[in-house]
C-alpha cells in the first residue's frame, strides 16, 4: 500500500506545464506595426502585427480591436520569432456584442430589478420581478401577475460573462518558452473600399489642362487603422472560392514598393495594379479619407466635336411632313496618356 502514493507523486510530477489555461487579453497598445490593403470591391487585407507576453503552458488569448466586418474564415496567426513553441489549438471568433437588447435576452427567466420614482412621493420604488420575454416588449412576473412593460429604469445583477464589449478573436494557445513573442494576425474584412477621382481643369482657348487625382478611402469596417501601410489594389476579385481569394491577397500585400514621389506608387501584378502609399497614414472608422494621388499641369488637350450617325436615317422612309430626328454634338477631350 506504501507504493500507491509514490505512484501517484510519480504522476502528478509528469503533467505537462499547460495543463493550467491561463486567460491574456491584447489591445491596440501591444500593436507594433499595422499593413493595410483596400481592394475597390469592398474588402481589405488587415495584418496586425504586436508583441505579447506570454507564460508558459495554455493560454486563452483574447485578441481585442479588430474589425467588426471581419470574414472569420479568413483569420490566421503566426509567430513571427525563429524561436519556436508556440502553436495553436483552437480559434473562436466572438461577436456577441453587449447592448441593451442583448443584454435582456440574457436574463430572460431570471430576477431584475425596476426602479420607478412615485409620481406622489418622489421616491424611487424597486419592484422585484421575473422577466418572462423580450419579444415585442418586455414581459415580466410580479408575484403571481403578469406585466407587459413596466414603468422606470431596469437594473441588472452584472454583465454576463458571455457578452463581449467589441468583436474580440479568441485563440487557444500552447507555448512552451514563457517571454515576449512578435504575433502576427492577417484577416480580410468587409465595408471598406476606394476609389479614384479626377479633377480637369481647361484653359481658356481649350489647349491645354490641369490634373489632380484623388484616392478616397471609406472604412465602415468598424475598427480604425493607425499608422498603417498602406496599399491599394485596383482589380476585381473574384470571390467564390475564399481561399483563393485570401491567398491572392496575401501575395499582392507582400509586394513592397520603395517610397518614390508622389505619393503612390503603381506596380503591375497579375491582373491588378497595386498602389502604394509612401508613409503610414491612420484610417480612422466611419471615416473617408482623400489623397493625393497624382497632379499633371499644362497636359495638351485635343478638343473633337463628334456627332454619331444612326443607321435608320438610311433605311428608313420619312414622308415630306415628318419632321426628322435631330442628334446631339457630343464633344471629347483626348489627352495623350
Amino acid at each position: 500500500m506504501k507504493s500507491i502514493p509514490l505512484l501517484l507523486i510519480c504522476l502528478l510530477g509528469s503533467t505537462p506545464a499547460w495543463s493550467q489555461t491561463g486567460t491574456l487579453s491584447s489591445t491596440v497598445a501591444d500593436q507594433t506595426q499595422m499593413a493595410l490593403t483596400i481592394y475597390n470591391s469592398n474588402i481589405g487585407l488587415v495584418k496586425d502585427l504586436r508583441e505579447i507576453e506570454f507564460a508558459e503552458g495554455e493560454t486563452e488569448l483574447r485578441f481585442m480591436d479588430v474589425a467588426a466586418q471581419i470574414l472569420p474564415t479568413t483569420v490566421h496567426i503566426k509567430p513571427l520569432d525563429q524561436a519556436p513553441g508556440l502553436s495553436v489549438l483552437e480559434q473562436n471568433y466572438e461577436y456577441d456584442l453587449l447592448s441593451p437588447e442583448k443584454l435582456m435576452e440574457k436574463y430572460v427567466g431570471k430576477e431584475v430589478k425596476v426602479l420607478d420614482k412615485n409620481y406622489y412621493t418622489g421616491q424611487e420604488e424597486i419592484v422585484t420581478a421575473t422577466l418572462l420575454s423580450t419579444t415585442g416588449a418586455p414581459v415580466y412576473q410580479v408575484g403571481n401577475e403578469i406585466y407587459i412593460g413596466l414603468p422606470g429604469r431596469v437594473v441588472l445583477p452584472q454583465a454576463p460573462e458571455n457578452l463581449i464589449s467589441k468583436p474580440t478573436l479568441v485563440w487557444l494557445l500552447r507555448n512552451s518558452k514563457a517571454g515576449k513573442q512578435k504575433i502576427e494576425a492577417s484577416y480580410l474584412t468587409n465595408q471598406i473600399t476606394w476609389q479614384a477621382d479626377y479633377v480637369t481643369v481647361l484653359n481658356v482657348d481649350d489647349t491645354k489642362a490641369d490634373l489632380s487625382g484623388w484616392v478616397s478611402i471609406d472604412n465602415k469596417s468598424g475598427a480604425t487603422y493607425k499608422n498603417a501601410t498602406l496599399k491599394l489594389v485596383a482589380g476585381d476579385v473574384h470571390r467564390v472560392e475564399p481561399k483563393v481569394m485570401y491567398e491572392r491577397a496575401m501575395a499582392l500585400s507582400a509586394q513592397a514598393a520603395a517610397p518614390a514621389p508622389p505619393q503612390f506608387k503603381e506596380e503591375g501584378f497579375f491582373e491588378y495594379h497595386l498602389y502604394t502609399l509612401d508613409r503610414p497614414t491612420t484610417v480612422k472608422d466611419n471615416q473617408t479619407k482623400q489623397m493625393t494621388l497624382l497632379t499633371a499641369n499644362d497636359i495638351p488637350v485635343t478638343k473633337r466635336l463628334i456627332l454619331q450617325g444612326q443607321q435608320r436615317y438610311f433605311y428608313n422612309a420619312y414622308s415630306p411632313d415628318d419632321e426628322l430626328p435631330t442628334e446631339k454634338i457630343s464633344v471629347l477631350l483626348e489627352i495623350e496618356n
